[in-house]
């Protein structure tokens, strides 16, 4: 039997993933970059550089997969970046509460 403490927190913890709209793992970069014509104000000094590019990665079957996205594509690819961190450290508490409560739980248990 689990203490109602340990046990509404977990409950909180799992509605908190309820309420998670989509997630998307990996990484959004905004990049500024030269495009290299010798007569462009990239080459200047300073330099005012192309951008912003968005690209977002992420490694699948042991291979990173990159894709560039328009601006638009970046804002929505945020919130679901955001939402995949959220979800992570959640499952993260989910399994530390976990751990100790079972942990608690095997010490009562005992071997007839």
């Amino acid at each position: 039997m689990t203490r109602p403490s340990v046990e509404t927190r977990f409950v909180d913890l799992k509605r908190a993933l309820a309420d998670l709209g989509l997630v998307r793992p990996g990484s959004l970069v905004e990049r500024y970059m030269p495009c290299g014509r010798p007569s462009c104000k990239c080459m200047a000094d300073p330099p005012t550089l192309h951008g912003p590019y968005y690209q977002w990665s992420h490694k699948i079957h042991g291979k990173t997969v990159t894709r560039r996205l328009s601006t638009a594509q970046a804002d929505a690819c945020r919130e679901w970046l955001r939402n995949h961190r959220h979800l992570k450290a959640t499952v993260r508490k989910m399994e530390a509460l976990s751990l100790k409560e079972t942990d608690r739980i095997l010490r009562t248990i005992s071997d007839s």
